[in-house]
């Protein structure tokens, strides 16, 4: 009676995880598909039973990146802002969420993933970069109110606003331009901005640069003038 006992039992046992094991295949798939036809209620259905969503496709690429690149909107925002997700993820040339959000112009999205802690600032070529490359000026304008670094150089020294310059829009040059971008800066070619906008053929992006840096002439040359006015002149009467 006791083997009995003990055989049922195992049986059972091995029935319990049997049926596990395919109820967790059958998740992994209702997942996928479900992150890849934006289904949003199915993925927070399995969020909410406890799958992790930080888990990888076959092919290796997480679930958060795979419905931005898709683009997936409405579960890449859920994605996003939920808890356990790691935003701080990379594809194979070192971008993130974050940046790809940022060059499509997902303001929504963006704003969900800097909140879960997405690296505004994330070495290399950043968010800012991509965000001015595609124009996005409410995209742009969101990164420099979270403490984006106007001025940041991607591996060769370019900068966000050099990007918008040659393929972003001219209001996207012209918001980093009053938010302070540096126009001298150059990169490891030796191009300005301004080198940027004339090679892109960007005549908008061109004359606004070079009204900056009319004005930024202007400010130097009174500058000068000022600090050679002797401290003791007398006043003229």
């Amino acid at each position: 009676m006791c083997h009995f006992n003990k055989t049922i039992k195992s049986f059972v046992l091995t029935v319990f995880f049997v049926f596990m094991a395919k109820a967790s295949a059958g998740s992994y798939e209702d997942f996928f598909k479900a992150v890849q036809i934006d289904n949003v209620r199915t993925v927070q259905t399995l969020l909410q039973r406890g799958f992790d969503p930080n888990t990888v496709n076959p092919e290796g690429v997480p679930a958060l990146m795979l419905a931005v690149q898709e683009p997936s909107l409405k579960v890449a925002e859920l994605l996003a802002s939920w808890p356990q997700t790691r935003t701080e993820i990379r594809n194979a040339n070192d971008e993130s969420p974050l940046m790809l959000a940022a060059l499509k112009g997902y303001l929504p999205l963006v704003k969900k993933l800097v909140a879960n802690d997405a690296d505004v600032n994330k070495p290399g070529w950043t968010p800012l970069h991509y965000a001015a490359t595609g124009g996005h000026v409410p995209v742009v304008e969101f990164l420099l109110d979270e403490s984006a670094y106007i001025d940041a150089e991607s591996p060769n020294g370019t900068t966000p606003l050099m990007m918008a310059a040659m393929y972003g829009s001219p209001e996207a040059v012209k918001v980093l331009i009053q938010a302070g971008a540096d126009l001298t800066l150059k990169n490891q070619l030796g191009m300005t901005a301004l080198d940027f906008a004339v090679r892109g053929q960007r005549v908008n992006a061109r004359e606004l640069i070079e009204s900056g840096l009319s004005r930024l002439a202007e400010r130097q040359k009174r500058n000068s003038q000022l600090q050679q006015i002797p401290a003791n002149q007398p006043s003229s009467r």
